[in-house]
């Protein structure tokens, strides 16, 4: 490593966490990641113990939860301790509208973040972050985990020459390019938005690294060229970066809960043609600022 990269590294797995008294955190990795115990989420919460998990979900970024039998009023009254919750886009007439149905089976062609992502960063403004609650894992037993990457890490890691030449410039942000060559429904209103390529946290203030491949369209500032040779060597950083990531293995009954203004996430589909089932429910952001 660099110099600036051991920095960077040492000042993340230095930086002081909260003490906390009506949970237990176990960490996944030293930069990112903890499995929570002692909270039943089918129970109303204390202001103690949700306090500790804001604290937690701050300075982890991914919070997991296991063995938690709940409903889905249950998962969104969590969600809503956070703010409003966030719309499904496209959501069906007779189905929840805050509710998202994820299923893979032997049917499917494609799963849902089958790749490194941050969710709806075309929107004007993308959400907060998601509670996904895995109820079904794949009969093999194995396979269906989901990555998780740290932008504030991957910021951090590039030179200082890339960060002064990356601050200041913007993306264009499209929905229409994760449903590639078929395109989207004719009813659905793609959201396109311009948001800094470098970005601050709105809760901690820290800089982070805001673009990833299955939104972000170019860089006005550079020229296509220019554009796309920047972006795919930030694509090959996020995903070729070991050290942002952290992996959580499900289990029936697993609700994780991750920071979606300063992370990417990849749900890795190993485990055709067996079926995995759950539920999401996303909470509302404010828009990306430098």
């Amino acid at each position: 490593m660099e110099d600036y990269e051991l920095d960077a590294v040492k000042a993340l797995t230095t930086r002081e966490k909260p003490a906390y008294e009506t949970i237990t955190l176990d960490p996944l990795t030293p930069v990112l990641g903890a499995e929570v115990s002692g909270i039943d989420l089918s129970r109303e919460l204390t202001d103690r113990q949700l306090a500790e998990i804001k604290d937690a979900f701050l300075a982890h970024h991914v919070l997991v939860f296991r063995d938690q039998d709940i409903t889905a009023e249950d998962h969104k009254r969590f969600a809503a301790h956070f703010g409003p919750l966030h719309p499904v886009a496209l959501a069906a007439p007779d189905s929840d509208p805050h509710v998202l149905e994820i299923s893979a089976s032997a049917a499917s062609k494609n799963v849902a973040g089958n790749g490194w992502h941050a969710d709806g960063t075309a929107d004007a403004e993308p959400s907060l972050g998601s509670m996904l609650h895995i109820t079904h894992i794949p009969e093999a037993g194995c396979g269906g985990d989901t990555m998780f990457a740290n932008m504030h890490l991957a910021y951090e890691l590039l030179s200082p020459a890339m960060k002064t030449f990356l601050d200041g410039l913007t993306a264009i942000h499209d929905g229409a390019q994760p449903w590639g060559e078929q395109g989207p429904p004719a009813e659905y209103e793609v959201p396109v938005n311009e948001h800094p390529i470098v970005v601050r946290h709105p809760e901690t203030g820290r800089k982070l690294l805001f673009v990833n491949r299955p939104y972000t369209a170019r860089i006005p500032q550079l020229s296509p060229v220019e554009s796309k040779a920047v972006l795919e060597m930030l694509y090959q950083h996020i995903a070729g970066t070991p050290l942002l990531a952290c992996r959580v293995r499900w289990q029936p009954n697993t609700l994780v809960f991750w920071d979606n203004r300063c992370l990417q996430h990849h749900a890795i589909w190993d485990y055709y043609p067996h079926s995995r089932h759950g539920r999401r429910v996303a909470i509302d952001g404010t828009r990306p600022r430098a």
